[in-house]
């Protein structure tokens, strides 16, 4: 299953490469930006699903060559979204993603699976966010208090973060793929999926931070974490990611099992969940990254709680690129003793993790904040050797049968 579906990818793209069909084009049709794009999308399945966005052509009603998107771009299933050398950049007016997969949204309550969605950029690529973002972070943040929006104050708008603030958003979706995109100043995750499984993220560049100018003021935008996978979210192989986030620049965290209804606003999750689904999250590769977290987080996080798992995971080859006083808290962090995050998991909840072929700069190299078994850590190369290589926030009794290996320790 896993060999047709590269292929199939493959073939589409090549398909796409000689392929002449303009009407799959937004370009070709009239409205605004985000109406021409929709357009385009509805016409796909009458072009093999594909779309096809170029860089926008200049018109009357505007010579801009970037695609300004007043609303998400909405993928349904079967369908391939190529972006070819273009810049779309979410408008002052905008309150939602940069994409989202059309199974989820507002009101939703049931998320049913969506299959065969993939984001293909080719050439530079990038989605930006907007200039002054009417709401940032997540559900947690209050706008105006904690992180940046110009929704803060205003009646009838929610003044909290959610899920609308995350770039990519995809929910429940199988043999799927986003490759080949830069996400610069995000309002909040960058990528974000749930529940999702059987596909990759490959070929991205993150560029953004917790700290902005907007308008000549100095601003919080909180929680820009890069790639973040949440509950539920197995076989997934992540590769070559590259850059800089304010948080976390690859997270997977699933810290509650609770009933939980689709479509709502106030969560920064857009599934429903069920306390009898299997929301652990397995069988991940991540692989070929070099990047920092610029707010002095973490550069790959694996957070769980509750009675979910994180296991099988594989981490091979973490490059620290923190520049001149920036030092992350850790380049890898397993757990965490805070009981705001649930405290630390009973043994044998996170298992079989294997780490390999770091290179770190940070605080720690590999943080044990919560409890591992089974697993190995090994080849880690440690720059900053004021700290051991390898750190037990919670103490050694809660790892068991885990191999580590010798560090090397290099003085800058």
């Amino acid at each position: 299953m896993r060999v047709f579906f590269v292929l199939a990818i493959t073939f589409l793209q090549c398909a796409y490469l000689f392929a002449d069909s303009p009407s799959n084009n937004p370009n070709t049709y009239k409205g605004t930006d985000s109406q021409r794009i929709a357009a385009a999308i509805a016409a796909a399945p009458d072009h093999g699903g594909i779309v096809r966005i170029p860089p926008r052509e200049a018109d009357a009603i505007s010579d801009r060559t970037f695609w300004l998107l007043d609303s998400a771009i909405i993928l349904p299933a079967n369908t391939t979204l190529i972006l070819e050398g273009c810049v779309l950049k979410a408008s002052d007016s905008c309150r939602d993603n940069f994409i989202r997969t059309a199974n989820c949204g507002i009101g939703i309550k049931k998320v049913e699976p969506i299959e065969n969605v993939h984001v293909v950029g080719i050439g530079d690529v990038k989605l930006v966010g907007a200039d002054r973002p009417r709401a940032t972070g997540d559900s947690a943040k209050i706008l105006g208090k904690r992180t940046f929006g110009t929704d803060a104050g205003k009646e009838g708008e929610s003044q909290s973060g959610d899920w609308r603030n995350i770039g990519i958003l995809f929910a429940n979706a199988r043999y799927f793929s986003i490759e080949g995109v830069a996400v610069v100043q995000a309002h909040c995750w960058s990528i974000s999926l749930e529940k999702c499984s059987f596909g990759k993220v490959r070929n991205i560049t993150f560029d953004s931070s917790e700290r902005r100018i907007i308008d000549e003021k100095e601003v919080d935008v909180l929680n820009v974490d890069g790639l973040d996978l949440r509950k539920g979210c197995h076989d997934i192989l992540i590769e070559n990611i590259v850059g800089h986030t304010g948080d976390d620049l690859i997270a997977l965290t699933a810290i509650d099992k609770v009933d939980k209804e689709g479509g709502v606003l106030k969560s920064t999750e857009t599934s429903d969940f069920s306390t009898d689904e299997n929301v652990d999250i397995y069988n991940i590769t991540i692989r070929n990254v070099a990047g920092y977290a610029s707010g002095g987080h973490q550069i790959v996080r694996l957070l769980n709680a509750s009675g979910i798992k994180i296991y099988r995971i594989l981490i091979d080859g973490v490059v620290d690129t923190s520049p001149e006083g920036v030092v992350d808290r850790a380049t890898i962090r397993i757990g965490d003793a805070n009981p705001a995050w649930g405290g630390v998991t009973p043994l044998g909840d996170t298992y079989g993790i294997t780490v390999t072929n770091i290179h770190s700069q940070s605080r720690q190299a590999v943080l044990i904040a919560g409890s591992l078994t089974d697993s190995i850590i090994s080849n880690v190369v440690n720059y900053n050797p004021d700290v051991s290589g390898v750190g037990f926030e919670s103490g050694k009794e809660n790892v068991r049968n885990v191999r580590i290996d010798e560090f090397t320790n290099i003085a800058k």
